[in-house]
Formats: structure tokens, sequence, C-alpha cells
């Protein structure tokens, strides 16, 4: 048994949407991520695309019945005292796959241990798993402030929701359907004047359209100011929709900087250095506009990183004309445009 204690809190987290260049897609999900030691426990996990059981877009109930089981009120769910802690960010099925862990209340404390990767009833610690990780013993009362405060009403409001507003009618509408299918819910506008506070507050961010002029977005933002609404503004590269889709999620990520994967990304015409804070699975995709406004589209770069800046080289037909590239992981997403 572990006799050092480990601090615990809480985050808000997302698993990146986006849309692939096979015509796929990846769903975007917002949820709460345990915070072990001042560092995501996600990030000790390798590269894991997935998320926690306290996910915004689950039903209230359920998502109650989660911190309660967490608080060890109902009895584990699987064998051998087992909970879940990171699953299947598509699905609920454990044949998927789910990081699970022993909890259990050790006077006053609540101590998690044997982490393993699991896809049936039964975990087996030889094989699957996460040696190395764990255990780590909490303070009963912070482990209990910590996931009381969501039953009191304090979870993260992710606000997945955007306004779009630009001149290029066809191009939001487009922009619109591939966020409704990765799960962010998105309207059009011609502008934000005369919306009523209550509305402009259930957005997340606005995204204004490259066509979009000065005096219509100074507009935008004076009527977001006047209703007392934060909301991140987004700038609009250019009218390419996979690009559009990854700012947006930029946008919506509520994570705090430090606690993120993917922290920096700069692009010149000979390469694209990217930043990571710990091992993880990094794709770098560049868009290119030509004479005749047509996108082109260069997979650069799918690979593991380990934690460091790297330098990337990008194809030299990838970065002429105007040229932007995306970098993305399980849990963030970069864009920047390609300097000369």
């Amino acid at each position: 048994m572990c006799a050092e204690y480990a601090t615990f809190g809480l985050a808000p987290a997302m698993r990146a949407g986006g849309v692939r260049n096979d015509g796929g897609y990846q769903v975007h999900r917002d949820f709460v991520d345990f915070i072990v030691d001042g560092r995501p426990l996600l990030f000790r996990l390798s590269d894991l695309d997935a998320v926690s059981p306290l996910a915004s877009d689950v039903p209230p109930a359920i998502f109650t019945a989660q911190v309660r089981s967490l608080l060890l009120e109902s009895p584990a769910p699987l064998p051998g005292g087992r909970y879940v802690v990171y699953g299947c960010p598509e699905c609920e099925d454990l044949a998927c796959g789910a990081v699970t862990a022993v909890i259990r209340g050790d006077g006053g404390d609540f101590v998690w241990r044997d982490f393993a990767w699991q896809t049936d009833e039964h975990a087996d610690l030889e094989l699957n798993g996460y040696h190395g990780i764990g255990p780590f013993r909490f303070r009963g009362a912070e482990y209990r402030a910590a996931l009381s405060a969501l039953l009191d009403g304090s979870a993260p409001d992710p606000r997945r929701r955007v306004l779009l507003i630009g001149a290029r009618v066809a191009v939001l509408a487009k922009l619109a359907a591939a966020l409704r299918t990765i799960g962010v819910g998105a309207d059009i506008a011609q502008d934000a004047d005369g919306v009523p506070a209550d509305e402009l507050r259930g957005y997340g961010a606005v995204v204004l359209g490259h066509a979009a002029g000065e005096r219509e977005r100074a507009a935008v933002r004076r009527a977001f100011e006047c209703a007392g609404v934060p909301v991140v503004h987004v700038d609009g590269l250019a009218p390419i929709v996979p690009l559009l889709v990854a700012q947006t999620e930029h946008a919506l990520d509520r994570s705090p900087a430090g606690q993120r994967r993917l922290t920096g990304l700069t692009a010149t015409d000979g390469s694209a250095d990217v930043e990571v804070t710990s091992a993880c699975r990094v794709t770098l995709t560049a868009y290119r506009l030509d004479r005749l406004s047509r996108t082109h589209t260069h997979e650069i770069f799918d690979g593991v990183l380990e934690a460091g800046r790297h330098r990337l080289a990008l194809d030299p037909k990838a970065a002429r004309g105007r040229s932007f590239v995306v970098a993305r992981t399980a849990g963030s997403v970069l864009v920047a445009a390609v300097w000369r």
C-alpha cells in the first residue's frame, strides 16, 4: 500500500473532433479529467484516445451516478472493486477497451491502484496491467471536495455551440454541417445585432469568415461585450472546411493551457515546428489554396513524438501559395499559417 499522498483535482478536458481527409470524422467530446499531482492522469497512459466517465454530454442522472460511484457511494461496476477510469470516446462498450483501476477507501483516504487495460469483465494485471502507474493515495477531504463540487453544479460548462458569421454562406453551411457531424452545434447569422443576451450566452465561440470585413468583426465583438458574454473569436484563415473545423476545435478547448499535450506550432515554407509536453501521436496536415481557390491537402506526418520541440519537413508542394498546417493529438489541435 502506498504511504505518500498524491494530490487530486479535476479540470475540463476535450477529445478533439475533426473531419478526416477520407471523408470520415472524429466525434468531439468534452469531459472532466483527473489531475494527479498537478498533471492529467490521461497523459501517464501512453498515447490513449479516451475520455473519463465524467463526460459533459451524458444525461445528468448518469453523470451524477458516475460521480457518486467514484465517491464509493455505490458498488463497483466491475468485479474485484474495479472502476472505469477512461473509456472509448465513441461508445460505452467495454469491448472497445477501457482503463480500469481498483478504488477503495482506507482510513478516510481514497486509494487508486492496479491500473489495467480491460476488454471484458475481468482484468489480467500480469498481461495488461499498467505497471509503474500508481498506487495513488488521496486525502479524503480533498478527493470528496473535488468530486462533490460536480454535484453542486460546479461542473465546467462546455458551451459546445458556435455562431458562424460571414459573407460566404455556402462555406458557412458546409462548416456548420461538418461541425454538427462531429457533435458541435452551429448556427449561421449575418451579424449578432439584436440577438438576446441569453442566446449569446449559449455560444462558446464565434467564427468570422475570411470575407467578413473589419466593421462586421468589430460589431460582433461589441454585441458580445454589451451582453457581458466572454466568448472566443475565431478569424477564419481561409474557406477550407477542415481548416475552419480545426480552428473552431481549438477555440472550444477549455483545458488549462499548462495541462495540454500540444503546446506549440509554427511553420515556414520549409518546415513546421511542433511542441508536445509528453509522448503522444501527432498528425500534421497541410492545406493549400491555388490560384483558382481550389484546396489541396497534403499529409505531412503521422507518428509518435517524444516530449519536446520537433522540426518536421514540409513538402515544397504543400507550402506554395496560401498554405496552412494543422497539428492534432487525440485531445487538442493547433493551426498555423505558413510564413515565408
